[in-house]
């Protein structure tokens, strides 16, 4: 049986086009600095943010982690939104690294309120944490995409920088905010300290996060990747993948957007789903569903050829990319419609 798979768009593979880049990629050893498709890819990634310096890691955990460990000294305090990846997904990880510690604010769709933060934020007293790093997710992915306001970023890291704290960003899926928005990777990385952002998911690249900043920042984060296990050599056949993805893969993210919009508007009409439409604004649709038990929900669809995922407590989750296209989604909501 062949799969309907939306169940995240990090189940994307390479196109031949990709391999080919694969194949062909110059290669050295990155641990002396010398694997030119790694250097090219940094490069590009620093003049796409407009930050000073860039560094190639692994996985969209490995950078947010770095940001933070970057950012940060043990005892210290990092403000994010409480249904956030950092905090939900990423093992407990401030902890066994950094030895910071997380406050997290319950935010509206995965936006924080300036005044929360502002209420949360620890005085100066020697017996408080110092509030240290304030970390944003956009687009956001418990709350089904959500693209963070630009308004929202500007207010927040106006009040940071006059407060002497850190602005991080976890940019995992900023193209597909870029997409919708208009608004460029520069601009919004323009109010932060760092950003990262993955090449594995929705840009259909098969391994791979960039981290940017200023230099001292990225020689930090540099030094950490190295002590952590992240010395990597001729990672360039990594790197061209992620090369090609942002020179043919960034401008496409629209359609996953839109396949999304669709998605929503649909099964919002069959009885007993509950699903926001006008909350789906980038490729991710959070949904529930009242007439079957989530455990019994997504095994039936299986047998039906639909993957989807799980969502946080009751929900579920479908997320589209370049993998899956309009005809599948439009025969996937057919099939839920039948159920």
């Amino acid at each position: 049986m062949k799969f309907i798979d939306i169940r995240s768009d990090t189940v994307t593979r390479p196109s031949k086009a990709m391999l080919e880049a694969i194949m062909n990629a110059k290669l050295g050893d990155d641990v002396f600095g010398e694997d030119p498709t790694v250097n090219e890819l940094q490069y590009k990634c620093a003049e796409i943010t407009g930050k000073e310096k860039a560094l190639f890691v692994s996985t969209g955990c490995m950078g947010n982690q770095l940001a933070i460990k970057s950012h940060t000294n043990p005892g210290d305090e990092v403000i994010c939104e409480m249904e956030s990846h950092i905090f939900n997904y990423e093992t407990a990880a401030p902890a066994v690294l950094s030895r910071v510690q997380l406050m997290t604010i319950s935010g509206k769709n995965g936006v924080m309120d300036l005044n929360d933060i502002k209420k949360f934020m620890r005085p100066k007293d020697y017996y408080f944490p110092v509030s240290r790093l304030i970390c944003l997710e956009n687009t956001h992915n418990r709350a089904g995409g959500v693209i963070q306001p630009i308004e929202n970023i500007k207010e927040i890291s106006s009040f940071a920088r006059e407060n002497g704290i850190k602005v991080h960003m976890d940019g995992a899926r900023i193209f597909n905010a870029c997409v919708e928005t208009g608004i460029s990777v520069k601009d919004y990385a323009s109010y932060t300290d760092s950003i990262s952002f993955c090449f594995s998911k929705g840009l259909g690249a098969p391994v791979g996060s960039i981290l940017c900043g200023d230099a001292d920042f990225i020689d930090r984060a540099h030094k950490w990747r190295k002590i952590i296990g992240g010395g990597m050599r001729q990672v360039g056949i990594l790197a061209a993948a992620a090369m090609y993805a942002l020179g043919n893969n960034v401008e496409r993210l629209k359609e996953d957007n839109d396949k999304a919009k669709y998605f929503s508007k649909e099964i919002a009409l069959i009885d007993g789903i509950e699903v926001s439409p006008e909350n789906v604004h980038t490729n991710i649709v959070i949904f529930s569903y009242s007439k079957i038990p989530k455990k019994n929900y997504i095994p039936l669809l299986k047998e039906k050829g639909v993957l989807i995922s799980s969502g946080s407590y009751d929900l579920l989750r479908a997320v589209f990319h370049l993998d899956v296209t309009m005809e599948e989604v439009k025969d996937a909501v057919k099939i839920m419609k039948t159920l």
